[in-house]
């Protein structure tokens, strides 16, 4: 018999199964489909979300062509190398739940769902990445669009499962194959979507003091050296020193405190 992909390392993922196991009554998640390529399940679901999509969509592509980054960066990875997905959220708005906690939420996520692997040195770096070491083994991007009646917010995840030396797109990034772990992407998307679900029922619930605490004790940029870039083009450089109930990083320039909601960030050394 043929199969019907090239290669049997990276065999697709099966749409039926998946909304078996994700899509019930009780659960967070209310629709899941899995394209097989697609430009940007972040541009997509922004659509939907226009359309009148429910809170609790998932969009799965087992290939981006276009995806995007932080600051309109490109990402992109081999057909079925890498687990790419966005969900589709409308959340609470009150003061209780700030909203710049909902990709740094999804990065807990993400790193919940690694440490199931075992891996021992995961780690979250703000405001968007997932670390193992020294390598990005994960990203984030969400984004916030105003419909009828409702804001919601669209969370992009993009995890390297199965990725080599060679097809990484830059040398800091790393995968789960690089590590030596042989990942199934459909336990791991189980496992990120049902950590994922808990995360975000702590930010509804108001328990941010809760997510501020586990986020420090995984965070790689606190007690850090760090470059910021800000989206208006200007730099600040100073030590992380916390974050804020809004999500904030906090970051001290030797003479002042400043609060970072949106930027790049770059560790300049380690202060262990």
């Amino acid at each position: 018999m043929t199969s019907s992909y090239a290669d049997l390392n990276r065999p697709p993922l099966h749409v039926a199964g998946l909304r078996r196991a994700l899509i019930t009554p009780d659960s967070l998640w209310q629709r899941l489909d899995v394209v097989q390529s697609t430009g940007s399940t972040n541009a997509d679901l922004r659509g939907a979300a226009l359309s009148g999509a429910v809170s609790g969509t998932v969009l799965v592509a087992e290939e981006q062509t276009a995806g995007r980054g932080r600051l309109q960066r490109t990402w992109s990875a081999p057909a079925r190398s890498s687990l790419t997905m966005s969900v589709l959220l409308r959340p609470p708005s009150p003061s209780a739940t700030p909203p710049g906690w909902l990709p740094l939420l999804a990065a807990l996520a993400i790193d919940d769902a690694l440490r199931t692997f075992e891996l021992s040195n995961t780690a979250v770096k703000w405001p968007n990445d997932v670390m193992v070491g020294e390598g990005k083994i994960a990203g984030v991007l969400s984004e916030r669009v105003d419909t009828d009646g409702s804001a919601a917010v669209i969370i992009g995840m993009g995890i390297n499962v199965s990725m080599r030396l060679d097809e990484r797109p830059t040398p800091a990034a790393t995968s789960l194959a690089i590590l030596g772990e042989m990942a199934d992407r459909e336990v791991l998307l189980k496992a990120v979507l049902r950590a994922l679900s808990e995360r975000y029922l702590q930010f509804t619930s108001g328990e941010i003091e809760e997510l501020r605490r586990t986020y420090l004790e995984r965070s790689a940029t606190i007690g850090q050296q760090v470059r910021i870039d800000l989206p208006d083009g200007e730099t600040l450089t100073g030590r992380a020193t916390d974050l804020d109930h809004s999500g904030a990083l906090v970051v001290h320039d030797g003479v002042q405190r400043h609060l970072v909601a949106a930027a790049d960030v770059t560790h300049l050394r380690s202060t262990s």
